[in-house]
């Protein structure tokens, strides 16, 4: 590789708060990696909710100033010591990693593949995130099988359309929320047979009426607060309420007994606790590639913003205005 700038572009917070304190700079250090790490050139960067959750504040940054990111792809261009699963300068790779708002990320080869031969530019950046979170929600938190009927909240969003297309490939009768009838004729095409638009259209009718009473054996809620409620109420005899985000803000502390009406399971997970090991962050890209690659699903992205244009992207997203993922271009 040619010699390594010493600077780069990069986005920092110093303080939680909402977007004005994302800052944009061009005189970062590029960060050295040490063991056990490889320093990747980013090409695309994911955009995720949980960089909301840092910047606001919701979840604690570790320390400040603190670069945003959790996803990207790109290429490594120099390897640390130890254990690298093969990783070379040249590699193009898909990762997990903190600090991924930049030009380079120094990051853990433990999380970082190489790219399947033949994905096209972006596709793995725009996938891996919210894919790998959706595939094992519906692999572990509540292993769904063919003719299980599934809710899914904000159907259209980035994680939705993942959910619904991954829930239609095992087989499952999704029902769907969205709030436009653009989203809800999104959601459809990804899969959702069943679509309410909750801004006119009462849900909780809506689902007894298609499961004929019955209720959902797993509702998927990434929304949060202003969901839960509803969620329970959609919920099936001995099924599973799956909470995984936090749109509308953090879900208010839960009575436990209420769940004894229903014989019902309460889950918070989190995709990096399914994803501990090498061998289950190996095992579940893998399938998700497959996935991509085989059924073909349909990786949709909303935008390309430039690193600068940040600040537009994040408010964008907590703005409701999007439909599929959203990257960041760090050359840019």
């Amino acid at each position: 590789m040619s010699s390594l700038p010493s600077k780069m572009k990069g986005v920092i917070i110093e303080k939680t708060g909402g977007t004005e304190v994302l800052q944009y700079k061009t005189d970062l250090p590029v960060p050295s990696p040490g063991d056990g790490q490889v320093l990747v050139k980013n090409d695309y960067v994911g955009i995720n909710y949980i960089d909301t959750y840092f910047r606001t504040g919701l979840y604690p940054a570790p320390k400040y100033p603190y670069i945003l990111g959790r996803e990207a792809e790109g290429t490594v261009v120099k390897a640390g010591s130890g254990e690298l699963y093969g990783l070379k300068e040249g590699d193009k790779v898909l990762m997990l990693s903190e600090g991924t708002y930049a030009e380079y990320t120094a990051a853990n080869a433990a999380k970082a593949v190489k790219v399947k031969e033949g994905l096209e530019a972006k596709v793995g950046a725009a996938a891996l995130l919210q894919g790998l979170t959706a595939l094992t929600l519906i692999r572990e938190a509540h292993p769904v099988k063919k003719g299980d009927w599934v809710l899914v909240h904000a159907a259209a969003g980035g994680t939705g359309l993942w959910l619904v297309q991954l829930l239609k490939a095992v087989g499952a009768n999704v029902i769907g929320t969205a709030s436009t009838q653009e989203k809800v004729d999104l959601a459809k095409k990804a899969g959702a047979e069943h679509m309410i638009n909750y801004s006119h259209e009462d849900v909780k009718s809506k689902v007894m009426e298609l499961t004929k009473d019955a209720g959902c054996i797993a509702v998927f809620d990434g929304v949060g607060k202003t969901t839960f409620d509803l969620s329970l109420d959609c919920l099936a005899r001995k099924g599973s309420m799956v909470s995984f985000g936090n749109a509308s803000g953090a879900v208010p502390p839960v009575t436990i007994g209420r769940l004894s009406a229903k014989n019902a399971r309460l889950m918070r997970p989190t995709l990096f606790n399914y994803i501990v090991t090498r061998e289950e962050f190996e095992h579940y890209v893998e399938e998700l590639m497959d996935f991509v690659t085989k059924d073909k699903l349909d990786v949709r992205i909303h935008d390309t913003y430039a690193l600068s244009d940040v600040a537009r992207a994040h408010n964008d997203l907590e703005g409701r205005k999007t439909t599929g993922k959203l990257l960041l271009d760090p050359s840019k």
